[in-house]
């Protein structure tokens, strides 16, 4: 259930962030600033809708769909992607999909902490979460 999930998350602990961004082809300038920005991520509910804000002093964005639903969103490093978010057991999951490219976000809840492995092409980061 996206309940567990469901809570105001502040970044605590990030590993490989660089690497993966780096694998993204995100920019230099972008993925220094990326590397010391701790966001909070605010999840809820809306009825069927899963909304997801991610909040910082160098960009927020927001992403709001029923789960399985694809739909159009612009990330933080101003890719223009196809995303979808789904239930996997108790992780939830997004999926990025791009020009033939694919990057997933898994969040799992562990120790009352939420943990997000990011893939892409074989680099993966994990960014640790806990509730603010």
């Amino acid at each position: 259930m996206v309940d567990a999930f469901c809570a105001t998350w502040k970044l605590v602990d990030s590993e490989n962030f660089d690497d993966y961004m780096k694998a993204l082809g995100v920019s230099f300038a972008t993925r220094q600033v990326g590397n010391v920005t701790k966001p909070t991520v605010v999840i809820s509910q809306d009825g069927d809708k899963v909304e997801v804000k991610t909040l910082s002093t160098f960009k927020n964005t927001e992403i709001s769909s029923k789960l399985g639903e694809e739909f159009d969103e612009a990330t933080a490093d101003d890719r223009n992607v196809k995303s979808t978010l789904t239930m996997e057991g108790s992780n939830l999951v997004h999926v990025q999909k791009w020009d033939g490219k694919e990057t997933r976000f898994v969040r799992e809840i562990k120790d009352g902490k939420m943990v997000m492995t990011l893939t892409f092409e074989g680099v993966t980061a994990v960014r640790t979460y806990e509730k603010a």
